[in-house]
């Protein structure tokens, strides 16, 4: 088994391929040893020590480092992890996991029914055109909610916390949101 490796627009992520599926639907983020609890994988990307944030994607996971970790040192041990997470086949969720593999859609702010077909338009531009191009960089995007013109969106994975993220949110996502839905006068992180 060969495990691609890529940079992200984020200098202290990486996004790992080991070519082959992560997760079959959905996204899961780990921000904390806690949280990968609930991941086998996940787990033991943390307990390298070096790690401070894991995104699971359809077909990568991407690995966020600790400030001041050098990359050169923690790569070849989460290449070590992943292959043997993937070589052995490992359920990815432990089974005391239950539903919290992909986070629940019920996350969000609660939109005026009256905006239901704005809101239709938002989330079906964000699921062809944003979403595809955030998880090329290792991360991905969930939409959150939309009041008053102002559609509030949280990035993850190496888009979380990444340097440009709120470029990309400011100059391309509300841009282009903008240009196709007239009613968006603004796009803000929730």
């Amino acid at each position: 088994m060969f495990i691609e490796t890529e940079t992200t627009p984020n200098p202290a992520t990486l996004k790992f391929l080991p070519g082959q599926e992560v997760m079959a639907a959905g996204t899961r983020e780990f921000t904390s040893p806690e949280d990968a609890e609930a991941s086998p994988l996940a787990e033991a990307l943390f307990d390298t020590g070096g790690v401070t944030g894991v995104f699971f994607g359809r077909d990568f996971v991407s690995v966020t480092a600790a400030p001041g970790v050098d990359w050169s040192m923690l790569k070849p041990q989460v290449v070590a992890v992943l292959l043997d997470h993937f070589v052995s086949q490992a359920p990815l969720f432990t089974a005391s996991a239950g539903g919290i593999a992909v986070p629940p859609e019920d996350e969000e702010m609660g939109d005026d029914p009256a905006d239901a077909e704005i809101v239709d338009q938002i989330k079906d531009l964000i699921e062809t055109r944003v979403r595809p191009a955030v998880a090329g960089d290792g991360g991905d995007i969930r939409y959150r909610g939309f009041r008053d013109g102002v559609v509030y969106l949280t990035m993850q994975g190496a888009c979380s916390g990444c340097p440009s993220s709120s470029a990309t949110l400011k100059h391309g996502i509300e841009g282009l949101l903008k240009h196709y839905v007239p009613e968006v006068t603004e796009v803000r992180a929730a």
